[in-house]
């Protein structure tokens, strides 16, 4: 099942996913998790919180379109290759959509880019490194 949360009951998975627990939870937390038209989202399994992914409004770097950024998205280690995270993402399409969003786009780690092309996400920037976490591609789908 999939609800709205708040940011703060992401911050454990995006320490231990994310962050490779090396980050405590309580240091998890973005800027923009509090945005007026932010949104974060929860997939529960047996009333437990499995996967999460954030969404703030942000302009894509090469595009001042109405667009969202998806940020933030882990999916428990025993719940991952489930479908969860294609999931949370088509459920904030469709929240996106209905709020005439042009674009969500993301910052991909590498070993996530093959998810995000397989959801129809296009890639619009090199491969770049963000310090202390990795490799990334800029992505994203038009609405």
């Amino acid at each position: 099942m999939i609800q709205e949360i708040s940011s703060e009951q992401t911050y454990p998975l995006r320490s231990e996913i994310l962050r490779w627990g090396q980050v405590p939870p309580e240091k998890c937390g973005n800027p923009e998790d509090i945005l007026d038209g932010s949104f974060h989202l929860g997939y529960f399994e047996n009333n437990k919180l499995v996967g999460i992914a954030s969404f703030h409004i942000e302009p894509m770097p090469d595009n001042p379109n109405k667009a969202y950024r998806l940020r933030g998205m882990a999916v428990a280690k025993s719940h991952q290759n489930k479908g969860i995270g294609k999931k949370l993402v088509q459920y904030a399409i469709e929240l996106l959509k209905n709020k005439n969003v042009e674009y969500l786009w993301c910052n991909a780690r590498t070993s996530a880019k093959y998810f995000y092309e397989k959801m129809n996400f296009e890639t619009f920037s090199e491969e770049f490194e963000i310090p202390n976490i990795g490799p990334h591609y800029r992505m994203r789908i038009k609405l």
